[in-house]
């Protein structure tokens, strides 16, 4: 008999729970990148409602028809020297911060909301309605651009509507990952998986700035599309993790999802719901039976109830690293949305060259959040690594206003350090952070707590979000320093809330284990 391909050796060499891990690892990236390609084209489109205006006063006009020179242009209908009204008037700063702060003030608020929501409804059919809600108001933002419309208001309840629906999103993805893998080496699988963030990031600005001078509602129609399609993929393929009442399965001391092969004589017989039928496959000799189910550990055999708002709050650290990332996450939005257009600013380029060069911090985001799980992993103290990261970031910010100003080569170089630094913390914090706080021991197994830690971690770092746009459409108009003032400060704030727990990660040193509890209390 001839031996099998080798490809095939290896695909057979890794167990269904494997391949259901590595489907959804996937999967649930693709689903939160869709989610981030759709917030960037606010940012990308700036440079476009705005444009700087030729001045033409009542003396330059005089002289223009006594020198025989010809009248200015006639523009269309939907557009003024200045850009796109209401935002061609020399208050534009603040109407688009304003833009921001609706989107990310309902955003923070419907984030509290939305993990006590999601944990009590199926993850698969809620993150599919957010998923194409959110395409349809992003998408009707762009429409403003075809039927001419100029309200301040039709913009400003687009982006609220948005930024409530877009909650469904971070809740339901972390508590999908966090239940079908462990904690062992969490750091670096939750550091490479939130990488979701920059590559969304630098797909919105790319698509956002493909269409941003020609036709800027199409930066939205088309982002909103794609969402919306990444929705309908949600629906028909998120396999979310199952429960079993009758088996308790440790591994190593961690709650780890594992295909448990026997169970009760009782429970042959019961007929098995179907969409758990769809991924109980045959091994080839038979028909599918329901001793290889996906089941998710308990510290008690039954299921658990839904953890209360007041009860996450209570897990040690919760609040530390909700506040800490207030600031972290301020930060990282005043460059979400503002980046484009300070670079349009000091360098002098139009929107769709300073959107592709932005797209420099994403890929610095990348390996910043990918360098916080591996360091994390290795020296077991999150906190620590969140510190020294943000110690670094103060200076790196003071340094990048400076230099920027030189020349586009140190523009490049410091965008590419500031993302690592500044979005280190802020990946680790949403991701591993809020895994393990989920999971805490005190909760004894309850799976369903994750979705409202992960929800109030975020939601508390979302009214950072909101803050930080606003205060840079205030403040930008004094002096783009003035703004990278309030970012390191920002950034002090941030690391002076986790000095009590780098204080007790320091004064408790000893081999990190793989099945050691973070933050334990003492």
């Amino acid at each position: 008999m001839a031996r099998l391909p080798a490809g095939i050796r290896f695909i057979i060499s890794f167990s269904r729970d494997q391949w259901y891990r590595a489907f959804i690892f996937i999967l649930t990236f693709l689903l939160y990148a869709s989610f981030h390609l759709s917030r960037k084209p606010i940012s990308i489109v700036k440079g476009e409602l705005h444009k700087y205006c030729t001045a033409w006063d009542e003396a330059d006009v005089r002289f223009s028809s006594k020198a025989g020179s010809v009248a200015p242009h006639q523009l269309a209908d939907n557009e003024t020297d200045c850009g796109w009204a209401p935002f061609d008037k020399s208050n534009y700063q603040q109407l688009l911060g304003a833009l921001d702060y609706s989107f990310l003030c309902a955003y923070a608020v419907g984030m509290y909301l939305s993990g006590i929501i999601g944990e009590r409804l199926p993850i698969r059919y809620y993150l599919t309605f957010g998923m194409l809600a959110s395409g349809a108001f992003t998408a009707l933002f762009g429409l403003g651009y075809f039927y001419n419309i100029h309200s301040f208001g039709f913009y400003v309840v687009t982006q609220v509507i948005n930024g409530l629906v877009q909650t469904t999103g971070w809740p339901s993805v972390v508590t999908c990952l966090g239940n079908w893998f462990g904690k062992g080496r969490r750091g670096l699988i939750m550091g490479v998986w939130n990488s979701h963030t920059s590559v969304g990031n630098i797909l919105g600005s790319l698509i956002a700035g493909y269409w941003v001078s020609t036709c800027w509602g199409l930066s939205f129609v088309v982002p909103g599309a794609i969402v919306a399609a990444m929705g309908i993929v949600c629906f028909l393929f998120l396999i979310e993790p199952f429960f079993s009442q009758h088996s308790k399965a440790y591994e190593n001391g961690t709650n780890r999802l594992r295909l448990q092969k026997q169970i009760l004589k009782s429970e042959k017989n019961r007929p098995l719901d179907p969409e758990m039928q769809c991924l109980l496959l045959s091994d080839g000799k038979g028909s599918v039976h329901a001793n290889h189910m996906v089941i998710l550990p308990g510290d008690s055999g039954s299921a658990t109830a839904a953890i209360s708002f007041t009860g996450a709050l209570k897990i040690p650290g919760v609040i530390e690293f909700s506040l800490c990332l207030l600031f972290a996450k301020l930060v990282s939005y005043t460059f979400l949305f503002w980046l484009p257009l300070y670079i349009t600013n000091v360098d002098h380029l139009d929107a769709k060259k300073a959107g592709e060069l932005s797209t420099l911090f994403d890929v610095g985001g990348i390996f910043g959040g990918i360098l916080a799980g591996v360091i994390s992993d290795r020296l077991e103290k999150r906190a620590t690594t969140c510190g020294l990261m943000l110690l670094l970031a103060a200076p790196t910010l003071y340094i990048f206003s400076t230099i920027s100003k030189m020349g586009l080569e140190a523009t490049v170089a410091m965008l590419l350090l500031s993302g690592a630094l500044v979005s280190g913390p802020y990946a680790l914090i949403t991701t591993a952070v809020s895994a393990d706080l989920g999971t805490h021991k005190s909760l004894k197994g309850n799976a369903h707590a994750l979705s409202t830690v992960t929800a109030i971690i975020d939601g508390t770092g979302s009214v950072g979000a909101a803050l930080g746009p606003l205060l840079a459409g205030l403040i930008s108009p004094s002096g783009w320093s003035n703004v990278f003032y309030m970012l390191m400060f920002a950034d002090a704030c941030a690391l002076l809330f986790l000095i009590r727990l780098i204080h007790k990660e320091l004064s408790c040193p000893g081999s990190a284990t793989g099945n050691q509890v973070p933050f334990k209390e003492q």
